[in-house]
C-alpha cells in the first residue's frame, strides 16, 4: 500500500529548458509519478516534450519567470528572487499536511522559501544540494567569507537545514561542509550521485568523426557544457598556450557561461592556432562530441571541495575518456578519478600543472583506461539514482521527522 500525499517538485529548470538541470529534475520527477500523484512547479516556459505528457506522468504547472540570463548581479538576483516568492505563493497552494516538496539549490534563493512553505504547511521538505550558497559566491570570488551577506546567508542556512527533512548530496565531499551548519544532522543526509545519461560502451577514436575531421592534431583536448563562476577558464587557456608549440595537441572547447565568454575574449586577443570553438552541441549530437576528443579537462577554482560536482564527468566516463580535474584531491570527481585510475588530478590555479598532466595524456600507453573510465560509468546509473529517490519519497510521506528515525 502506498503512503497518502503527493509529491510536489519545485524547480526554475525543467523541460523545454535544454539544462543538465532540467533533465535531471524531469528523470526524478517521472520517476516518482510512476507511484504517487505528482505536481511540478516550473519556471521554464514553453511546451512539454511528448514524452513528458500523458497518463502516470506528472501535472506541470507553470510558475512565471524570467531568465535571468547575462543581466548585472543585482538585477539577476532580484529575478531569482521574484521567481522564488511565486514559487512560495504556488506551494501554499499546493501543499497539504503531510505532502513532500523536493527542489534544488537553483536559483540560491529557492530553497529557502520551498523550506518555510513545507515548514508552514506541515508538509515534508527535500533539497537536491547541486551548489552549496555562499560558499560558491566565495569561491567565485563574488563575497567575502566575513562579509555581511555571506553571514546573513548561513545564519539562514541553519534556519533552512533546521527546516529541511533530507538534503541530498551529489557527492561525498558534501557531508563536511554540511555538518558545519548547527541545522544540520548527519542522519538527514542522502548520498544519491548523478549518473550518465549516455550508454556506459567505449567508443573508439574515429578519424570519420565530424568534430575531429577539421583538425589535424593527432590528440584532442576537449572541454564542455557550462563553465561557471566555480570554474576557471584561464588556467585551461594558459595550459594552450604552454602547448601552443607542440603540433600533435590540440583544444577543442564548446560550451556556454561566464567562463566561455572568458575564453572565447582571451582567444580574440591572442588568437592560439591549437584552440578551436564549437557551437554549443545539441543532445543529438553529444555523444559524438564526447568521443571525438582523447581527453577532457573539467577546470575548478580552488577550494571547491564539498561546494559543487560536475555532471558532465559522468558521461565522459560513459564514452570511455580519460579525465583531467582541476580540483583539490578530496572532491568527489578527484576522488572517483584517483579510486579508478581515470586520468589526473593537478592543482587548482596551476597551469604548468595543467599543461603537463595534458602532455602526459598525450604520451600514455595505458590502453585499459577507456575500459576502467567505463566500468566506473556503469556504477553511476539511473535506475539505481531513481530507485534511491523513490525510496526516499516513500520514507519521507511515511515519517514526518527523519531524525526520529535513526
Amino acid at each position: 500500500m502506498q503512503p497518502q500525499g503527493k509529491i510536489v517538485v519545485a524547480s526554475q529548470h525543467y523541460p523545454p529548458d535544454p539544462s543538465t538541470t532540467a533533465a535531471i529534475m524531469a528523470e526524478i520527477a517521472c520517476r516518482l509519478a510512476m507511484d504517487h500523484e505528482v505536481v511540478v512547479l516550473s519556471g521554464s516556459p514553453g511546451d512539454l516534450p511528448a514524452a513528458l505528457t500523458g497518463p502516470g506522468k506528472p501535472r506541470v504547472v507553470a510558475v512565471k519567470n524570467r531568465i535571468a540570463g547575462k543581466t548585472a548581479l543585482v538585477r539577476r538576483a532580484a529575478i531569482e528572487l521574484l521567481f522564488a516568492l511565486r514559487i512560495f505563493v504556488s506551494l501554499m497552494r499546493e501543499l497539504k499536511r503531510g505532502d513532500v516538496v523536493l527542489t534544488v539549490t537553483a536559483p540560491f534563493m529557492l530553497p529557502y522559501t520551498v523550506a518555510a512553505a513545507a515548514w508552514l504547511k506541515r508538509a515534508r521538505s527535500a533539497l537536491i544540494l547541486h551548489d552549496l550558497f555562499p560558499d560558491v559566491l566565495v569561491t567565485a570570488g563574488l563575497l567575502k567569507p566575513g562579509s555581511i551577506v555571506a553571514r546573513t546567508m548561513r545564519a539562514a542556512n541553519s534556519l533552512m537545514f533546521r527546516a529541511l527533512n533530507a538534503v541530498i548530496t551529489i557527492g561525498r565531499d558534501a557531508e563536511a561542509p554540511l555538518l558545519s551548519y548547527s541545522g544540520m544532522t548527519r542522519n538527514k543526509i542522502r548520498f544519491i550521485p548523478n549518473w550518465a545519461t549516455l550508454a556506459p560502451v567505449p567508443r573508439p577514436i574515429s578519424p570519420d568523426n565530424p568534430f575531429r575531421k577539421a583538425i589535424a592534431a593527432r590528440f584532442i583536448v576537449g572541454l564542455s557544457g557550462n563553465l561557471g563562476f566555480t570554474h576557471d577558464p584561464e588556467i585551461v587557456f594558459e595550459a594552450a598556450r604552454l602547448l601552443r608549440d607542440e603540433p600533435d595537441i590540440h583544444f577543442l572547447l564548446s560550451g556556454w557561461g561566464i567562463g566561455f565568454e572568458r575564453l572565447k575574449q582571451l582567444q580574440s586577443e591572442a588568437n592560439l592556432a591549437n584552440v578551436s570553438f564549437v557551437a554549443r552541441v545539441e543532445d543529438a549530437e553529444l555523444e559524438a562530441f564526447l568521443a571525438s576528443a582523447n581527453l577532457w579537462i573539467i577546470p575548478y577554482r580552488k577550494d571547491v571541495a564539498g561546494v559543487s560536482v560536475p555532471s558532465r564527468f559522468y558521461n565522459l566516463l560513459a564514452v570511455g575518456r580519460p579525465v583531467v580535474l582541476v580540483s583539490e584531491p578530496e572532491a568527489e570527481a578527484a576522488l572517483t578519478v584517483m579510486e579508478n585510475g581515470l586520468g589526473w588530478v593537478v592543482t587548482p590555479g596551476r597551469a604548468d600543472q595543467l599543461a603537463g598532466a595534458i602532455r602526459a595524456a598525450a604520451r600514455s600507453n595505458d590502453g585499459d583506461m577507456a575500459a576502467r573510465a567505463v566500468k566506473a560509468a556503469k556504477r553511476f546509473d539511473r535506475a539505481t539514482a531513481m530507485n534511491a529517490y523513490a525510496a526516499l519519497a516513500d520514507e519521507l510521506l511515511r515519517n514526518p521527522d527523519l531524525s526520529e528515525q535513526r
